[in-house]
């Protein structure tokens, strides 16, 4: 008796063929299917991917249909170097929406990171730079976009919000990310914007030292403020933060061009303290913000932007070994990513095996049974 159908597949199966069809000699969704299956379980690369399909062929068979065996390294490169990454990445985001709920309140962070070894120097390209959306609770990957090869990530940004439900949530980005097409676009969506603001906003960063600096000089006597601090210790170190926020109409007037960002609604200061032993350094942060006057809230935003970086960033470089990937023709690169970043969500949904994402995928390659149960949660 064959086994269930994985559920993940059901997704991916309005992803267009970009193969001519006398050259189709295995299914598209097969190929899919297990190079998803061989990411989780540890491949890297194409040969890897290949080596894999064979290694576990018999097992593939119980639920694809292999008539013609598995594809060798080169197919899979070919496939993935032409394979519309558009359609791909609407495909995972459909995936993810229909298997996440994302709670009032979340915060996702938006953030950039590039493929070192995408590059190609004999073709003179350059290293691609994938901006992923994360849910700092839910810990999941909500969707990506490269960036075009002539701009950054302040175009890339937008693209991503506008394929993205962010009813009620919270969305972060760094000081790149503090524009005005951005403030709109999560706006737009429903979402709640947090945008760090430093000096490539000249103006606005001034704005927003000197009303802090004169709402200090007085204790905050002469406006309706909130304020809240946190206090965290380990590994020899002591982090002290304090926020103050504040939403009155007479300071937010204040700001030059400040009705050219949808909502504005809060202006936010954090200062973090470090203790190291006898050192201490401080360091000052100022915040744009359309959520409701609430320091603590402010301050939760903040420190769950970095998620994106411990949790999903360092995560695909150490377990993935991303940077050190040198899929590199074509599409290959950015379809690799959401392979990985199809992979990472499947490990992070998973919760009944208490390892770490590296452990995880190893146990998914040397037993069968879990890596069905990824595939069909």
């Amino acid at each position: 008796m064959s086994q269930r159908v994985p559920s993940l597949p059901e997704h991916f199966a309005g992803v267009a063929d970009p193969r001519v069809e006398r050259t189709k000699r295995h299914l598209l969704i097969d190929i899919l299917v297990m190079a998803i299956c061989a990411v989780i379980c540890g491949a890297d690369d194409w040969v890897a991917v290949a080596a894999f399909g064979s290694a576990k062929q018999e097992w593939f068979k119980t639920f694809l249909g292999l008539a013609h065996g598995v594809p060798s390294h080169d197919t899979f490169g070919r496939v993935f170097a032409r394979l519309d990454p558009q359609q791909f990445q609407q495909a995972f985001m459909t995936w993810i929406q229909a298997v996440s709920d994302l709670t009032h309140g979340q915060v996702v962070a938006i953030d950039g990171k590039k493929l070192r070894r995408s590059h190609d120097q004999r073709l003179g390209k350059q290293a691609i730079v994938m901006v992923s959306a994360w849910a700092t609770a839910n810990r999941l990957v909500l969707g990506q976009v490269k960036t075009d090869d002539k701009s950054n990530e302040i175009t890339a940004i937008p693209e991503l919000l506008r394929v993205l439900a962010l009813d009620g949530c919270i969305v972060t980005t760094d000081a790149l990310g503090c524009q005005t097409e951005i403030a709109t676009a999560i706006v737009a969506q429903g979402g709640d914007y947090l945008l760090a603001v430093k000096e490539n906003q000249k103006l606005l960063y001034q704005d927003l030292h000197d009303l802090f600096q004169e709402a200090q000089a007085v204790e905050f006597r002469e406006t309706v403020f909130d304020f809240a601090r946190t206090v965290s210790k380990g590994h020899g170190r002591l982090e002290i933060r304090r926020c103050w926020t504040i939403a009155d109409p007479d300071f937010l007037d204040y700001i030059r061009d400040g009705r050219l960002w949808p909502n504005l609604r809060t202006l936010v200061m954090i200062e973090s303290e470090r203790r190291v032993g006898r050192k201490t350094s401080r360091e000052t942060r100022y915040f744009i913000a359309s959520i409701e006057n609430d320091a603590a809230l402010a301050l939760h935003a903040v420190r769950g932007h970095w998620g994106i970086e411990n949790e999903l960033h360092w995560v695909l470089d150490i377990a993935f070994r991303e940077d050190e990937c040198r899929v590199r023709k074509d599409y290959g690169p950015q379809n690799f990513a959401v392979l990985r970043h199809i992979a990472l969500n499947l490990l992070r949904q998973e919760t009944t095996a208490k390892l770490g994402i590296k452990n995880k995928r190893l146990q998914a390659a040397w037993d069968e049974r879990y890596l069905l149960t990824l595939l069909t949660q």
